[in-house]
């Protein structure tokens, strides 16, 4: 009768004497208390850092699976001089072809179940861990760390902070699962070929359509009504004045309970199928502009140009969320709204004579990298003080101090040039900045062949109440002062 230590000191002699086998224990028997107890730590939160992951999932999980796969075909296929009798398959064919011979092979058969067993588990758990690691935020902003830092800063300061990148640039269903992995598996080859493109370009055209992600938390059609929109700024005057717009902005609906769509949401109702056709990746130059109604009849608004792009491409796409929120998440600010905030929030005191003016001259200047705006930004502001308001310098250096680290930190959340972003880079479409957002379309030029023309109204979306006033009276009314 065969023993069971006889089939431990035949497996471990035919790992011997194998080469490759002996080549895969090695591996396997390395990686797996580092795979062990780097998982522990990943599932109970001890580490915290995105390199960590990605040394565990990218290397040694599959050195350890590859040291599997040599074991075997060492021990079945690149055998040494001596056969592993035990382990042969016209061994196992001679014991299971008699029925009495099988308990001489159960414990064999026992032992590499077993193995089997405990090998399927270690990698269930690998497949699973290492899915959730790739699944994560760290993994997706901070492993890449020049390429995606501005990406995850701005994710980090953003409305949405809390959603996870892959709820939207993934999003559910195994088609956009592949479709992204593939993706990823692209640009992790042009992080390390250093061939990605600088700036980043945003990818519109390759994430799925917003009514399955963004419409899993909005939903259009419960819209309704009109909103309270205060915009705060502040003037680039001595005493950095504090003025406010007030908006009653027409938010509509994609249709309420039966009611009609309306006001601003009314272009994503399911009623209303709007697809446009423009020139540039950026969707900016917009050159037809076509209706689809319910009953199916089509209004096809023209601005009258050459349907052609620069690149001799032309672009269509049917409208939805994104093409207003197309910086729903990573939001760049504009120089003024960046120190704007800063101000507001009391990162900036506003008792700095003309810190607004100074601080806008100091952060739209172009530097080589952070490090050499910082030390600018703040050789220059303290220079400036000491040379205007010398007793502020004297007097107030913590209050001075704390400016300059907000308005550092204006140009720092907003520009990297080691991507060549710069201000305005990435444009919001949301309103009509620069005359863009809303007058792509909404430009009293796009004119269907009867003379109707896509409205340039400005109250069709919004009533100004106030605009830039200090202390608006509106805001008096409202309260009951």
């Amino acid at each position: 009768m065969v023993k069971f230590t006889h089939i431990i000191k035949a497996f471990i002699r035919g790992i011997a004497r194998s080469k490759v086998s002996l080549f895969g224990t090695t591996m396997t028997t390395a990686a797996f208390p580092i795979l062990f107890i780097g998982i522990l730590l990943e599932l109970f939160g001890i580490i915290h850092n995105q390199y960590f992951g990605f040394v565990l999932y990218m290397f040694v999980a599959p050195a350890f699976i590859l040291g599997l796969v040599l074991i075997f075909l060492g021990l079945f296929f690149f055998k040494g001089t001596e056969d592993v009798g035990l382990f042969t398959h016209e061994y196992l064919s001679e014991k299971l072809s008699v029925p009495e011979n099988f308990i001489k092979v159960r414990k064999l058969i026992f032992l590499g179940t077993s193995l089997t067993f405990v090998n399927v588990f270690v990698i269930i758990l690998l497949a699973y861990t290492g899915y959730h690691y790739t699944e994560s935020n760290a993994f997706c902003g901070q492993l890449c760390h020049t390429v995606m830092e501005p990406e995850y800063a701005t994710y980090s300061n953003s409305p949405h902070s809390r959603v996870k990148c892959v709820e939207c640039h993934i999003g559910s269903g195994a088609q956009w699962f592949v479709k992204s992995k593939l993706s990823g598996t692209r640009q992790l080859v042009a992080v390390v070929a250093k061939s990605y493109a600088t700036p980043i370009e945003t990818p519109v055209h390759g994430l799925r359509p917003a009514r399955d992600t963004c419409e899993e938390c909005h939903r259009p059609e419960l819209f309704h009504g009109d909103k309270l929109y205060i915009k705060d700024k502040i003037l680039s005057d001595e005493k950095n004045t504090h003025v406010q717009t007030v908006l009653l902005l027409k938010v509509g609906s994609g249709g309420y309970k039966g009611s009609e769509a309306h006001g601003i949401h009314w272009h994503v109702a399911e009623d209303n199928k709007i697809t446009y056709r423009h020139k540039d990746w950026e969707r900016e130059d917009i050159f037809e502009v076509t209706l689809t109604k319910l009953d199916g009849t089509k209004v096809v608004f023209n601005k009258g140009e050459e349907a052609t792009a620069t690149n001799g491409e032309v672009y269509e796409r049917e409208m939805d969320c994104v093409d207003c929120h197309n910086r729903p998440t990573h939001i760049y600010k504009t120089p003024d709204e960046a120190l704007d905030e800063k101000i507001i929030l009391g990162a900036i005191s506003s008792e700095l004579p003309f810190i607004k003016k100074i601080g806008y001259e100091l952060i739209t200047r172009e530097y080589p990298s952070h490090e050499v705006a910082k030390n600018q930004i703040a050789t220059e502001l303290r220079a400036w003080y000491r040379l205007k308001y010398s007793e502020i310098v004297n007097n107030n250096m913590p209050m001075l101090n704390k400016a300059i680290e907000g308005v550092q930190a204006a140009y720092l959340e907003n520009v990297w040039p080691s991507m060549k972003i710069k201000w305005n880079t990435y444009r919001s479409l949301r309103g009509h900045q620069n005359n863009s957002g809303c007058f792509r379309c909404h430009d009293d030029e796009h004119e269907t062949s009867s003379g109707e023309t896509i409205s340039m109204d400005c109250e069709a979306c919004h009533i100004i109440l106030a605009e830039d006033e200090k202390d608006p009276e509106i805001l008096k009314v409202m309260k009951g002062i």
